[in-house]
């Protein structure tokens, strides 16, 4: 990629960027939301045009790519913002592209290859299995699947990790590998920093559009990267905080439905409580539960000591409980809307006089939570869609804050979004704590989990399998927890 730019009314999302990926590597591509990696990976597969530049695969030189032109060249994305047919199945997914050889697709043969390439990722989904009943982390590895089956040159992998955990991400590692063994260039975009000295070779950092640097992963360390990066240095990626020594807000006592049964714990005031597991554990299902996304079939739920049963979210966000969804674009806000409605939209109450919105109030609201979370965004009207994925959690926070809960969910909350943007997140998690709000987190990062939660409740197939203090914190044990067994196992 030789001097490229492009330019948007009003900005330079990459000014002037040069960067070569050698045949046979592993290449971090890191940097800020807004740095420019993701105009840059458009670029390379032909979904955006630079305003100017070249680009050059094996020795032949191109203005642009098409998109067709870049599968035709062997170029395939992994994007971390999926892009499925929901309503197909997940075999229909993978062989989108392929021809069929007559009239009449083989239904039989793509869901027995299908099953074949999904061994690859030690996954037994059934091929037949829509794509919209599965979770986000099985969904990404359909992704990865696609990308297998085109046999590409390039492989670009977007955030692989964001959704997946520690036994996933293992898996993900060996394919990458392998790639790396049948000569495939792999270009790798993550905020988890410490995977990249897992798999890669090299890596090149971006800042504000602009080329910082490229080293070699071994010359190089996480702190370093970190500084290129954000242009300073970060003291502490978790911030410290005062434990808790609250009464407790929230208990769930046996409490069962949405795919989980027999769960038991209690949220204090003050306290950020971890829930760990494997994909299918059920932490998501019982969150939504907790909200009242869906209902619970045995059990009790109490809030503040009083029985709750919950019919809706409604109910939930009545009763005190706000929720930070895993999936932001999809359930956390109304991505073709403007911040200032999203932000609006949970406090509608308080911002009407009657029917009538108050225009001033709305204003007001929405001005407080920019400044009080750091929204970068030229004004409050611009649709959510058109922020970085750092920007576009903090009004999904915003949105649930406004209607000042006392417990919090954030499920995965920081899936996506860089280092920088991540400190600003853990930092207001902690405040949040410290002004005595209950928060429950889910999260599939184990050094987050590890840093942020003061208890960490773990699940194994809906099930409550272990549960351990700060004191008790130990990976392995978390993990054999996660898969069923005892810590001694």
């Amino acid at each position: 990629m030789r001097n490229i730019t492009k330019e948007y009314p009003g900005v330079k999302a990459l000014n002037d960027v040069s960067i070569s990926f050698e045949k046979g590597e592993v290449h971090a591509l890191v940097g800020e939301n807004g740095a420019g990696k993701s105009t840059f990976i458009k670029s390379i597969t032909g979904a955006i045009r630079p305003t100017s530049g070249t680009i050059v695969f094996e020795g032949k030189e191109y203005p642009h790519l098409e998109p067709n032109q870049a599968i035709e060249l062997g170029i395939a994305a992994v994007y971390q913002e999926l892009v499925q047919f929901e309503a197909m199945s997940i075999a229909d997914n993978i062989f989108m592209s392929e021809k069929s050889a007559g009239v009449m697709l083989n239904d039989k043969e793509r869901c027995k290859r299908a099953a074949e390439l999904l061994k690859i990722f030690d996954c037994d989904l059934d091929p037949r299995t829509l794509i919209r009943d599965l979770s986000i982390a099985n969904r990404q590895i359909i992704e990865l699947a696609k990308a297998t089956v085109k046999k590409a040159k390039v492989v670009i992998m977007d955030e692989p990790t964001a959704a997946i955990t520690v036994a996933e991400q293992e898996k993900l590692y060996k394919l990458v590998h392998k790639l790396k063994e049948d000569g495939v260039t792999v270009i790798y975009i993550s905020h988890r920093l410490e995977e990249l000295f897992e798999i890669c070779d090299r890596v090149s950092i971006l800042r504000d559009g602009q080329y910082v640097k490229t080293v070699g992963i071994e010359e190089t360390s996480k702190n370093e990267l970190i500084a290129y990066m954000v242009g300073r240095e970060l003291t502490s990626t978790y911030p410290e905080k005062k434990p808790c020594t609250g009464e407790v807000l929230l208990e769930a006592e046996d409490l069962s439905g949405n795919g989980v049964e027999h769960i038991s714990f209690k949220l204090h005031r003050g306290e950020i409580l971890g829930f760990a597991g494997l994909v299918g554990a059920g932490r998501t299902e019982l969150m939504h539960v907790i909200y009242g996304a869906a209902k619970k079939t045995a059990g009790s739920l109490r809030i503040r000591g009083e029985e709750q049963r919950f019919a809706s979210p409604n109910d939930g966000m009545k009763a005190g409980v706000g929720l930070i969804p895993e999936d932001r674009k999809f359930q956390g806000c109304f991505i073709d809307k403007a911040i200032d409605w999203n932000i609006a939209i949970s406090d509608l109450s308080e911002l009407s006089d009657g029917i009538v919105m108050n225009s001033r109030k709305e204003d007001a609201l929405a001005e407080e939570y920019k400044k009080k979370l750091r929204i970068k965004t030229p004004n409050l009207k611009q649709k959510v869609s058109g922020l970085s994925g750092g920007n576009q959690q903090k009004v999904v926070i915003a949105k649930s804050l406004a209607a000042n809960p006392d417990i919090l969910i954030f499920d995965e909350p920081t899936r996506g979004i860089d280092v920088g943007a991540r400190h600003e997140i853990y930092v207001l998690m902690n405040e949040l704590a410290e002004q005595g709000k209950g928060i429950l987190m889910v999260s599939s990062d184990m050094e987050e989990l590890l840093g942020m939660s003061e208890r960490i409740i773990v699940l194994h197939e809906g099930k409550q399998t272990g549960e351990l203090t700060r004191s008790e914190f130990d990976q392995k044990k978390i993990l054999s927890y996660a898969s069923g067994l005892t810590p001694e196992a």
